[in-house]
């Protein structure tokens, strides 16, 4: 009888654990805003725990905290946007060059030493596009907005991020330990020890990757933009940022970085001078972060491998969209915590000796 009733109550767990995905599914597009006022609140939350041995009161800790963000937030908004926009349309503008220049030089040294005919290149038709037709994709981009500010599906979804992502934030913010320690208590007491355990080890992980890494990226932008900069590299806001953002997989950023400003800087100086700057620039950037950034602000407990983030965030992104997306790298770190448990217990296991 006791067995049969175990039995049913993991059929009774497992059916309600597919009803959750099935929901979260369902909802993904309405809980996109919770998601993100979540994972706030949860970078958010131990610099307000510090304010709080600091003597403050913990609403007092949280409305810093929430004015910081908010402040960050709408100067990103208003400063850094607009300018990266405008970089972006001026790149935009230059790629007819790079089209002209790779046919006229670059194509015909590469059929010289390479003994092939790029007959089936036509890089004309592309540039004659470009040039007659990139003017029109600020009208495009407009068009689309007015569109889109038509929906009513869509105005409710600018009003939410708008107003539901801060309200959301503070008070999931100021709630945060209390949400914690309820969900505490709902561990059933035989498994609470490793639950517990798990989660420890999952916020270890996740907590690490997610506030040293963004800082990391966040740094490594600034120091390639900068850089940039005085190189005299145009575009070097865009430029660095981009290398910043794609800089969670090791020497991705970089790459990508030395490409596009190489091939901008050839462009702009016609010399091979300032592509030893350029270099320069990354090389001083890798090098901050393989011996300060990365052991300071990430340390080495992190456990995520760059594929496994780049997996987890494509499949997110696949399965549920921007709502997977941003539940992909908290999934991810799960699935690993959970994953090296197993492998624990199965190396101790009389399967495995």
């Amino acid at each position: 009888m006791n067995a049969r009733v175990a039995d049913g109550e993991k059929w009774f767990l497992l059916a309600t654990l597919l009803l959750c995905g099935w929901v979260l599914y369902l909802l993904a597009p309405v809980l996109t805003p919770f998601l993100v006022s979540a994972l706030l609140a949860y970078l958010g939350d131990p610099l307000a725990r510090r304010l709080q041995r600091l003597g403050l009161s913990r609403t007092l800790a949280v409305i810093v905290v929430f004015i910081t963000m908010l402040g960050a937030g709408v100067l990103l908004l208003l400063l850094i946007v607009p300018l990266l926009q405008q970089q972006l349309f001026g790149l935009v503008e230059r790629l007819p060059q790079v089209l002209e220049w790779a046919q006229q030089k670059l194509l015909p040294r590469a059929e010289s030493l390479l003994g092939i005919q790029f007959e089936a290149v036509q890089l004309d038709s592309v540039r004659q596009a470009l040039q007659e037709h990139w003017r029109d994709l600020g009208g495009a981009m407009g068009a689309v907005l007015g569109k889109v500010g038509q929906s009513g599906q869509a105005v409710l979804g600018w009003f939410a991020f708008l107003l539901l992502v801060p309200v959301v934030t503070f008070y999931l913010l100021r709630d945060w330990d209390d949400l914690i320690r309820n969900l505490h208590g709902l561990i059933p007491r035989p498994v609470e020890p490793v639950a517990v355990e798990l989660v420890r080890q999952c916020d270890a992980v996740l907590g690490e990757f997610l506030r040293g890494q963004l800082l990391v990226m966040l740094a490594l932008g600034v120091i390639y933009s900068i850089g940039l900069w005085i190189a005299g590299v145009e575009f070097s806001l865009l430029i660095g940022m981009l290398a910043g953002a794609f800089s969670f997989v090791p020497y991705l950023g970089s790459i990508i970085g030395i490409v596009i400003a190489g091939i901008v800087t050839f462009l702009q100086h016609h010399d091979v001078v300032h592509l030893v700057y350029v270099a320069l620039v990354f090389g001083i950037g890798q090098a901050c972060e393989g011996m300060f950034l990365s052991p300071m602000l990430v340390g080495d407990r992190i456990g995520l491998h760059p594929v496994a983030v780049i997996f987890a965030v494509m499949a997110g992104g696949q399965l549920f969209g921007f709502f997977g997306i941003l539940l992909a790298l908290p999934v991810a770190a799960m699935i690993t915590v959970v994953l090296r448990h197993v492998r624990a217990r199965y190396l101790t296991s009389s399967l495995y000796t």
